[in-house]
């Protein structure tokens, strides 16, 4: 398996490696600014610190991960070597600078005079990548409805991006007819759905399988998962945009949720195929993520049908949010980390001295204890934090955040672990343990 995300096209380690420590470093900023804002949970959804932890998430945690993952997957989903290792490590830098800057000016609520500063920047960094990856699938040799996806999940974050920058410009000149709540549930929508639920879907139908070990797939669902959910939310932008009718809404979130269902019966016929019997700490995560997803498509149907003004909406709206972040990205993240960091690691350290040495497998460069309690502990946070928004309970919610920053924490330590990983001492140790049994 490390073979197969390994190839001669395969980007350097220094242009991989800083997207995964600056994900791991920004979860756990998210868990300290979650700790310090239950009294904000009470609040609307979008008050301006809940605002800067959605974006320490959705940005500083989960696309950093993501674009790591991509620059490393590239020649395995395209054919093709990256465009650019030079642009991926400029882009790299003006990226996490950005992310610090987008932040904190949300954190102090700074929306006329930072922001438009802030976003502008952040707007430069993503069409940086959108650039590199798009020259990169020009040259792709493997042009298949797997690489589709990356490429529609590229589209809309264009589209998320443009969105929230001319939302942004607006608060200072107001030249949009609609409310900025409006343009923020564009943003949202086409960021949550169409970037994410796209990228993870694309990246998810190769790694998935490869890590379960399945073949003989059925193609068919994969071409009508990324017909229903493009169709669906192009249709979806053009009700919230030029048409406001309730029953179009609710038809077109229909083909978003189909699309959703076809991939899941991708994935369940992998799984049914798999050889790998048992599952690691890897795969559970991204089992519970999958399974997980039935919570925010049940609450955003709610979201749809109930009445304008009604006094729990703003719960509803919070719920929707933490389910998608946390229950369904940041599990399926967390899971991918365990089986594509150490291949990674484990490539570096040791892929020149395989027949020369014994090394160990990937899965022994971090701690799987500690990987497991991070995984019960994260189901433990998952459940207290909606029963916490549900009831409305500051108490529970705040234990909740604890559990979560004590997971950042454990993740962390692996994290670290992997990286610091010493193959000299790992084979000296070897080598006596080997003369001593002798």
């Amino acid at each position: 398996m490390a073979k197969n995300l390994h190839t001669d096209n395969a980007p350097d380690i220094s242009t991989v490696k800083p997207h995964f420590l600056f994900a791991a470093i920004g979860l756990v900023a998210v868990g300290i600014l979650l700790v310090f804002s239950t009294g904000y949970f009470s609040d609307t959804y979008y008050e301006h610190h809940l605002l800067a932890i959605t974006h320490a998430a959705v940005l500083g945690w989960l696309m950093m991960l993501i674009f790591g993952s991509l620059y490393q997957l590239i020649p395995v989903i395209f054919d093709t070597a990256l465009y650019s290792e030079k642009l991926a490590k400029f882009t790299f830098w003006i990226t996490a600078i950005s992310i610090v800057f987008l932040v904190y000016t949300f954190w102090i609520g700074d929306y006329t005079v930072l922001l438009p500063y802030a976003a502008t920047s952040m707007y430069l960094s993503l069409f940086f990548f959108i650039f590199n990856i798009m020259l990169s699938y020009k040259n792709a040799r493997l042009k298949n409805f797997k690489s589709l996806f990356i490429l529609a999940a590229v589209f809309w974050l264009l589209m998320t991006e443009t969105e929230a920058l001319l939302t942004v410009f607006n608060f200072k000149y107001q030249f949009f007819k609609a409310t900025h709540l409006v343009h923020l549930h564009n943003h949202a929508i086409m960021g949550l759905i169409g970037f994410f639920i796209m990228m993870i879907f694309g990246v998810g139908t190769t790694l998935i399988p490869m890590f379960l070990i399945s073949h003989k797939l059925n193609e068919s669902l994969l071409k009508s998962s990324f017909v229903f959910l493009n169709f669906g939310l192009t249709g979806l932008m053009i009700t919230k945009y030029f048409i406001d009718n309730q029953y179009l809404t609710i038809a077109f979130w229909l083909f978003v949720i189909v699309g959703a269902a076809y991939y899941f019966a991708y994935i369940y016929d992998s799984y049914k195929h798999r050889m790998k019997k048992t599952l690691d700490v890897g795969m559970k995560y991204t089992m519970l993520s999958l399974v997980f997803i039935i919570a925010p498509v049940t609450i955003s149907m709610a979201l749809i049908l109930i009445p304008d003004g009604l006094a729990y909406a703003e719960t509803i709206i919070l719920l929707f949010g933490m389910s998608m972040i946390f229950g369904v990205f940041t599990t399926i993240a967390l899971g991918q980390t365990y089986k594509t960091l150490p291949f990674i690691i484990w490539l570096e350290k040791y892929q020149k001295l395989v027949g020369k040495y014994h090394t160990p497998l990937p899965r022994e460069l971090y701690n799987e204890k500690v990987a497991g309690l991070q995984f019960y502990l994260y189901m433990l946070f998952l459940a207290l934090m909606l029963t916490g928004l549900i009831l409305q309970s500051g108490i529970v919610i705040q234990i909740a955040t604890i559990m979560f920053l004590l997971v950042t924490l454990l993740y962390n330590y692996n994290v670290w672990l992997m990286f610091f990983h010493d193959s000299k001492k790992y084979i000296n140790e070897r080598d006596k343990e080997i003369l001593t049994n002798k």
